[in-house]
């Protein structure tokens, strides 16, 4: 089972933005990868080779946005774009780059409940309210593809969750609903799934897992 994180970033500002002392993409990469997601695919601006740069060394592809493609046909062009670099890809997490406060053990968690539920539209929670990111099956693509291009990420969400089989999961992570426009000190604490993993200690900018040992090549950019 191989499920991508899909990272969209709408401008290298939010790309680039400070988050804990790291460059918000390449904090959100590290956190895919530590928490189980595979390839991590990057669409971003980056007119001044700004965002490759961050993203330097990391387990990721850089890819520029599509033309004249709204949120949906950019997060569609990543799964794409993931399938092509690892043909065993069969979920990816839709993600928008300003959910930045996202715990590795919140990634971790849906790619665990996607391998008892292949088919279905997953949707993390933080107190019954829906947010990022969602894991949408390769099979489900055509899905992604039909929306207007004119819909928000949040939009996106719930219209793939009323034309899909779909499901909302708890997972106690605050960063899943409040994005880096909040501060820090600001954020609820993290509460963990209704039965948490024993053993796990959280703290706002730190990872739950190390990245790889060697690092990999660097990313490059996709047409």
């Amino acid at each position: 089972m191989t499920v991508a994180a899909c990272i969209l970033a709408s401008s290298a500002d939010t790309a680039l933005r400070d988050v804990a002392g790291t460059p918000n993409v390449r904090r959100l990469v590290d956190l895919a990868w530590a928490g189980g997601a595979l390839p991590v695919i990057v669409v971003s601006p980056d007119p001044q080779g700004a965002v490759a740069l961050a993203l330097a060394g990391t387990p990721s592809v850089l890819a520029a946005p599509a033309p004249d493609a709204g949120t949906a046909g950019q997060l569609a062009r990543a799964m794409e774009l993931a399938c092509r670099e690892v043909d065993a890809t069969d979920a990816a997490l839709l993600w928008p780059a300003r959910m930045g406060w996202l715990d590795a053990e919140t990634v971790t968690s849906l790619i665990e409940a996607h391998g008892a539920e292949r088919d279905t539209l997953l949707r993390p929670a933080f107190r019954a309210a829906p947010g990022w990111p969602i894991l949408l099956p390769v099979g489900r693509l055509p899905a992604l593809h039909a929306l207007s291009a004119d819909l928000v990420p949040e939009e996106i969400s719930e219209a793939l969750a009323a034309a899909l089989p779909s499901r909302t999961v708890d997972l106690g992570d605050p960063g899943i609903v409040h994005s880096i426009e909040t501060a820090p000190a600001d954020l609820p604490p993290f509460e963990g799934p209704p039965e948490p993993a024993a053993d796990r200690h959280h703290e706002w900018g730190a990872l739950v897992a190390d990245g790889p040992d060697e690092a990999p090549e660097p990313p490059t950019a996709r047409d």
